[in-house]
């Protein structure tokens, strides 16, 4: 039986270690793609590896990576994700301007990529076909709901997202799931 995954709730210190897009951006390709060194993900982002360094060191400082010791030597650190999935409850920062901008900041770039990952999708959808052909989806949905209904909604969603979290086996896919619910003002007249 695989361990149970390790899910998060930001708390104030680890929110404001993801108020940088780079460190964002390095968190996603750790948990996207495994374990990597500074030198590695600097290579994917363009930037250096004294930066790159720099940003893993404030990711460790606030628990949201960790270091993979047995891939690592003694001049080579490797950094994997230290949970398996993390969650931002906005209204645990509300009222603090300094984290409300953090907010902000680690939305859009969070938003950012999960389009830019649809993008890369979309300009490989001529390399899933067999298996995969017809099994992928792209809805959007508008509900009229209750904010407590709107909860309820995420709270199911989230039970159903975790009944499918596994090892990985032979056969898999890395399936990126995006959930997002929110009101939308209605049009001007």
């Amino acid at each position: 039986m695989p361990p149970e995954p390790k899910g998060k709730t930001l708390d104030s210190g680890m929110l404001r270690a993801l108020a940088h897009p780079i460190r964002v951006r390095m968190l996603d390709l750790l948990n996207r793609d495994g374990p990597a060194t500074a030198s590695g993900l600097a290579a994917r982002l363009g930037e250096s590896s004294g930066l790159a360094s720099w940003h893993l060191r404030k990711l460790a400082e606030h628990g949201l990576i960790e270091e993979d010791v047995d891939r690592g030597t003694q001049r080579e650190r490797w950094w994997r994700p230290a949970f398996d999935s993390y969650r931002l409850r906005i209204a645990d920062f509300e009222g603090d301007p300094e984290l409300e901008s953090a907010v902000e900041v680690h939305l859009r770039t969070s938003i950012g990529q999960r389009y830019a990952a649809e993008v890369r999708f979309v300009d490989e959808i001529g390399e899933w076909r067999g298996a995969w052909q017809g099994k992928f989806s792209f809805d959007d949905d508008k509900l009229s709901l209750t904010p407590d209904e709107t909860e309820a909604l995420d709270a199911e969603i989230q039970a159903t997202i975790a009944r499918y979290r596994r090892a990985p086996r032979e056969g898999d896919a890395v399936v990126i799931t995006h959930w997002a619910a929110f009101p939308r003002k209605g049009t001007p007249e």
